[in-house]
């Protein structure tokens, strides 16, 4: 019976994966982050429904049942705390979100196998298609071009500037690696949301009078402006 065993018994397989996550950095008063919250999904619901998320507590300094009343609080906004970072052992329970440590911007690569060895790495990446409603494009090691328009619903994450040369409807985030010098252009704006080094306008905020025009953002201090391209 034993020998039946071992011959049917199956490996354990272990694979890799990597995933984007937002990193959340609160900030006290809670409360009046979490009111500013609120106003964002207000803004745009269902943004960070079903997106892993990280809360960075390094900042703060917070008792187990503060931590535990804050990851409670963004569930009750369907908001799933992924893991904790920047926090002791002793401020971590069971009740709570694993700690994680390590954390890095990483870039979903092809295998060694389908790339030639001795090709440089690049800095830019040419989408010929258009991005539709529902996909999304990261790439972190610098700017991507979009030949075609970006679908509602679609989001491009990148670590340099977006070009689009086609409408965008959907999401764009530039800049993600802390590049507060990366800009956003497009052809004809209708975007949902504009993210530029963690600072971001929603459709609600972009003036009305650039809707269907060409449109660059950037970063001003603080402050994200946008203007007209003539």
């Amino acid at each position: 019976m034993n020998a039946v065993a071992e011959s049917t018994r199956q490996l354990v397989r272990l694979r890799g994966r990597s995933y984007v996550a937002f990193v959340f950095c609160p900030v006290v008063p809670i409360a009046g982050w979490l009111e500013e919250l609120d106003a964002t999904i207000a803004r745009s619901p269902g943004f960070f429904v079903g997106k892993p998320v990280v809360l960075d507590l390094s900042a703060l300094n917070l008792s187990q049942s503060a931590i535990a009343h804050l990851v409670a609080s963004l569930e009750q906004r369907n908001i799933r705390v992924l893991g904790i970072e920047g926090v002791d052992a002793g401020q971590a329970a069971k009740s709570l979100p694993p700690l994680l440590t390590g954390g890095r911007h990483c870039l979903v690569k092809q295998s060694e196998a389908e790339k030639p060895q001795a090709k440089p790495k690049s800095t830019s990446l040419l989408l010929e298609t258009p991005v539709r409603s529902g996909q999304s494009v990261v790439f972190i090691e610098g700017d991507v071009t979009v030949l075609g328009s970006v679908g509602s619903g679609a989001e491009i994450v990148a670590g340099g500037s977006i070009h689009i040369y086609g409408t965008l409807r959907g999401r764009a985030m530039a800049g993600v690696n802390g590049n507060a010098t990366a800009r956003i252009f497009c052809q004809k704006i209708e975007a949902e949301l504009l993210a530029i080094d963690g600072y971001y306008q929603t459709a609600e905020e972009i003036d009305t009078s650039l809707r269907h025009r060409p449109a660059q953002a950037w970063l001003e201090g603080d402050a994200m402006r946008i203007t007209a391209l003539h």
